[in-house]
């Protein structure tokens, strides 16, 4: 018997969240909540419900949560009183404050509980961390991110941390399979709204690895690249191509004895791995669907993960706002 599911929130990532789920083997989509009027009746032939007690009462099994931040404790909070499994958009909610009731409740009620944290499932990263513990790149000495494009007109509720460097604080601890022990930021307004726009931040994980993170969206181009340097070599991920490449260290050879205690590295081999390219969504929709079926979190970012992801965030904000230019 397929698994009944809706969605609440029809923006861009609301009708993305549809479209998957009404083609989702195992999964009948059975509509969307949102209280728009702009809203059309159906969307991909399920009924779009502007009442949201309506909504509740369709038999769901689970929901995914695609309303605007600001809205994700109220949501959450809704469904899981009501027995409802869910998959809330990231960042999980708006504080670590909320973040954490929501953790809490859904613990207590025995019910399955993920953050879209997309990224984690683009095939570079993947592929990316599997290498990583395949030894292919010894121990993780940094990680480092860009992730910059034009502002995306429908966040108004948070700033670029939240928005769009929560992606990286998750990656970074998942791929590293390490925990942040500190950050520092520095941020800007430069568009005119009142939360930040542009960051730049650093930090330091459990195994010791350190960390960059730029993150803006007042740039004319979209860049998403994580760059893992450790011992042994490089690995470059882009994960607007789905790309991983892997830059092996080649070997200095030294013929000046006082100079060789130096643990330099040249340039060694390139490889551009060949990858399955399946689309993030519908590979996060796979394992959040397999986790309700075998009630337990099976590949998903569980709500404890999310919680400490906004935990970081925060720590992030804070730290900007003491020291931001305006």
């Amino acid at each position: 018997m397929a698994l009944r599911a809706g969605v609440l929130g029809l923006g861009m990532m609301g009708r993305n969240h549809a479209r998957v789920l009404d083609s989702l083997d195992g999964v009948e989509f059975v509509g969307a909540f949102d209280p728009a009027d702009s809203t059309p009746d159906f969307v991909h032939d399920s009924p779009v419900i502007h009442d949201l007690k309506q909504f509740l009462a369709l038999g769901l099994d689970y929901a995914v949560v695609a309303t605007p931040t600001a809205f994700h404790l109220e949501m959450g909070t809704l469904l899981a009183e009501a027995g409802i499994h869910a998959l809330i958009e990231k960042p999980v909610a708006s504080t670590t404050a909320d973040a954490t009731v929501l953790r809490d409740l859904f613990a207590a009620k025995g019910l399955i509980g993920g953050v879209g944290h997309i990224e984690r499932y683009n095939p570079a990263l993947q592929a990316a961390r599997q290498r990583i513990e395949d030894g292919l790149i010894g121990e993780i000495y940094q990680i480092a991110t860009r992730r910059q494009g034009p502002f995306p007109g429908r966040i108004a509720d948070v700033g670029v941390i939240k928005d769009l460097a929560s992606h990286d604080i998750d990656l970074t601890a998942w791929v590293a399979q390490q925990d942040f022990v500190s950050v520092n930021a520095r941020t800007t307004l430069r568009s005119g709204r009142p939360h930040e726009d542009m960051v730049v931040a650093v930090g330091t994980l459990s195994g010791g690895a350190i960390t960059s993170h730029v993150v803006n969206w007042l740039t004319p181009f979209k860049e998403r690249v994580t760059i893992i340097s450790g011992e042994k070599g490089v690995l470059v991920a882009d994960t607007l191509s789905a790309d991983l490449t892997h830059f092996q260290n080649g070997r200095i050879q030294v013929a000046w004895d006082q100079a060789a205690a130096f643990r330099g590295v040249s340039e060694g081999d390139m490889t551009r791995f060949a990858l399955e390219r399946k689309e993030p969504l519908l590979a996060e929709h796979e394992a959040f669907r397999d986790s309700v079926l075998a009630g337990e979190p099976r590949g998903i970012v569980t709500l404890t993960e999310g919680t400490r992801v906004v935990e970081i965030a925060q720590l992030m904000v804070e730290d900007g706002i003491d020291r931001r230019v305006q």
